[in-house]
């Protein structure tokens, strides 16, 4: 297997346009959806060229586990959600991604997918910003 190198890494586009980086983890980049109606992070391992989680070496696919349930733990503390949804999918953005969404019975699509549903929402950018200090701030503690 092809070593990917961190230099090597580019986040895609469409990654890049649809939401905001928190922070660096060991792993991944972690980043906030620009769609308000869930909190809803994406991580995204820094490693070139990788579609599939079983392409990562296997240190960084327990990485990349470590670091998933981490966010969905801190997540589900700051919002109380009533579910944690994970997924990696990859039909569109074929770039190696983990969603980890915040779910309420009641939200904008309970119980079906977000995906492709009605129209996002855009952050005020205080609420904005005060959900990634909180989540910061619960993924240091």
């Amino acid at each position: 297997m092809e070593e990917c190198l961190l230099d090597d890494f580019i986040l895609d586009r469409r990654l890049e346009s649809d939401s905001d980086s928190v922070m660096q983890t060991g792993l991944c980049d972690l980043r906030l959806s620009k769609d308000a109606r869930w909190p809803w992070l994406i991580l995204v391992p820094r490693r070139a060229n990788m579609t599939e989680i079983f392409e990562l070496t296997p240190l960084d696919q327990v990485l990349l586990t470590f670091e998933t349930e981490m966010t969905a733990a801190a997540l589900k503390k700051i919002t109380g959600a009533t579910k944690i949804n994970i997924g990696a999918l990859g039909n569109i953005v074929r770039q190696l991604h983990v969603h980890v969404i915040a779910r309420f019975e009641g939200d904008a699509n309970w119980p079906g997918p977000v995906w492709s549903f009605g129209k996002a929402e855009p952050y005020e950018a205080g609420k904005r910003d005060e959900f990634i200090a909180k989540l910061r701030e619960a993924l240091s503690s």
